[in-house]
């Protein structure tokens, strides 16, 4: 199969790049730059020159491909309003060029606001109020009336492994500049996490098999405790870790006090008896003790 893939050069949609080659599909990555399409051609796809705000690439992208695989986000958390649209865009044309076909559209959106406070499954839908991406799942499943095969992944709110700068690298940033490894309140509110390479493989499971409309939850561990994880930074770092009073974490955590103080562990048992998906990578916590986080973070 040819597969567009979104995102090629990302933390997630490099690793996707390099699941689909090892499976043996072709793939056709899209790159917004020169060390883009360099890192695309180095892992040995074809490249796309384009973004996902570049609605016409992703159009060439798609009618290109026997199926698509969406990783691309704009990760600025200043404007997540802005960023949201941009996706919602992407999926709604990438949707219409693959209308009526009925080959694959794989998208990502994520498991952290679909059920705050308690376990999210699969057939939890996720709540536009909440966040607006939550949209461009309504679009996918909509496409699938349409002729697209369309479904979702929903990565936990950690996706982990060498190279990670999501939200962990974040904290062990803020960590290292405070002096202390923060936990919000009890620090009982859970994470759930996925290791990149596990991610990968799902998303190759998606694209070949998953039905029409359906929901997969990219979820290793269910819900890792937020103290742990501080207490983890804490010593890979030699600095106390403490407590920050609820009504403090805006000034001591900045943006990232909304997602550090998430109760939001999630399921992933329909996926697996889905799609015969089992996890086989590490944890957060002992990715967390192999020691590589805080030596990029240094560097």
């Amino acid at each position: 199969m040819r597969v567009f893939v979104t995102g090629a050069t990302g933390f997630i949609g490099s690793a996707v790049v390099r699941e689909l080659l090892d499976a043996g599909h072709d793939v056709l990555g899209l790159a917004r730059s020169d060390e883009g399409a360099a890192a695309v051609e180095a892992a040995g796809a074809a490249v796309e020159r384009g973004s996902i705000e570049d609605l016409d690439s992703l159009r060439r992208g798609a009618a290109a491909a026997d199926g698509v695989i969406h990783t691309a986000y704009i990760h600025d958390f200043s404007q997540m309003e802005m960023a949201a649209r941009a996706d919602i865009r992407a999926v709604e044309a990438l949707g219409e060029t693959l209308e009526g076909s009925d080959r694959p559209l794989v998208i990502t959106t994520g498991t952290a606001l679909v059920s705050p406070g308690r376990l999210a499954t699969e057939l939890d839908s996720n709540n536009p109020s909440l966040h607006p991406r939550a949209m461009s799942e309504q679009i996918a499943k909509s496409l699938a009336a349409r002729g697209v095969r369309t479904s979702i992944v929903r990565p936990g709110a950690s996706v982990h492994g060498e190279g990670d700068h999501g939200f962990v690298p974040v904290l062990i940033g803020i960590a290292r500049s405070k002096g202390v490894s923060g936990y919000i309140g009890d620090g009982a509110n859970r994470w759930p996490a996925v290791h990149r390479l596990d991610a990968a493989h799902l998303y190759g499971l998606a694209l070949e098999s998953a039905p029409a409309g359906s929901v997969v939850h990219a979820i290793g561990d269910q819900g890792v405790a937020t103290r742990e994880i501080a207490e983890v930074i804490g010593r890979h770092l030699d600095i106390p870790v403490v407590s920050i009073a609820p009504e403090d974490a805006r000034e001591h955590f900045d943006w990232m006090a909304a997602f550090w103080a998430l109760d939001a562990p999630a399921s992933n048992a329909l996926t697996r008896e889905l799609l015969d998906w089992e996890p086989t990578h590490i944890g957060l916590i002992e990715d967390l003790e192999q020691g590589h986080y805080f030596a990029q973070v240094a560097a």
